[in-house]
């Protein structure tokens, strides 16, 4: 019987320090396969690219982890949730994997995950996808600058924050933006949910949303960064993005030239409603990329 090119995916735990980092891998047949590491972003997890997985984990090795705070990785209760100790853990998991090069996937907070760790390690990275993951200011709507601006001392802050951890919340970023919400599985927001209500998940996210503002100051540092290296760049946008509006994808093109561009009449989730115009996109650039000789894992 003949068997379509579903990706074969296992679904483990990694010990990152005192970090348990749940993720999920394609095992594609060939050893060399070109690798994407997809990080995720907020309040998602890797399950947010299952359906990536599916179609293009047969072709290339695709590495999807949790980040602390998310999904199914588990960290201590008094794990200090900053982006900087994200990217900590992620520069751990990279290492543990044996990632030699790898292209690297932002999206939302996996983006200043994922900048974090191109400054810390440029050697390992092939090149990017952007998808709604900003690093300009250009690309923070006035709701973000509102919201990034919010400190604990600020009347009201830690309750608005918490507004956005609900399941109201949760659905709205999924459907602001987005023409035709029924080509939204609305099982995407619920098991988002089902993890934001785990014990401490909501104070996490609240740390994490008083941190964000530590990735805006570091905005002038990846923009050099992108002009130094000059990685080749993929960026796909939904251009309904009630956070991350258009001009921050064409943002990129002032330091990257010649990064490829595509903007999409959708929201935030861009692969929940364009996954067969996007997944197409990823695999030629993976493509052209891994053009040369690929390096294997260590």
């Amino acid at each position: 019987m003949d068997t379509l090119p579903i990706a074969r995916t296992i679904h483990r735990h990694i010990d990152i320090g005192d970090v348990r980092v749940f993720f999920r891998e394609s095992q594609p047949d060939r050893p060399d396969a070109p690798v994407l590491l997809l990080l995720h972003g907020f309040p998602s997890g890797s399950h947010q690219f299952r359906r990536l997985i599916d179609v293009l984990g047969a072709r290339y090795r695709l590495v999807a982890p949790d980040h602390p705070g998310f999904g199914r990785t588990v960290a201590p209760v008094d794990f200090t949730y900053t982006f900087d100790r994200l990217a900590d853990v992620t520069e751990g998991f990279v290492h543990a994997l044996g990632l030699v090069r790898f292209v690297v996937y932002v999206f939302d907070f996996g983006a200043p995950i994922g900048f974090r760790l191109a400054e810390r390690h440029p050697e390992r990275i092939a090149g990017l996808v952007v998808q709604n993951g900003n690093a300009y200011v250009e690309g923070l709507s006035a709701d973000a600058r509102e919201f990034i601006a919010l400190r604990p001392e600020t009347p009201g802050a830690l309750e608005r924050i918490r507004v956005l951890l609900t399941l109201e919340g949760t659905r709205m970023q999924y459907e602001t933006g987005v023409p035709d919400p029924e080509r939204l599985a609305p099982d995407a927001w619920l098991l988002d949910q089902v993890y934001l209500d785990l014990p401490g998940r909501k104070d996490a996210q609240v740390a994490l949303a008083l941190d964000y503002r530590s990735n805006v100051e570091r905005y002038e540092r990846w923009q050099h960064w992108l002009r130094t290296h000059t990685p080749p760049t993929l960026i796909t946008w939904g251009v309904g993005d009630p956070f991350f509006p258009e001009p921050g994808a064409r943002a990129y093109l002032r330091d990257l030239p010649d990064a490829e561009l595509h903007l999409f009449d959708t929201g935030h989730f861009a692969l929940e409603t364009h996954l067969g115009e996007i997944a197409p996109l990823i695999a030629g650039f993976l493509d052209r990329v891994w053009a040369g000789p690929v390096p294997r894992a260590a």
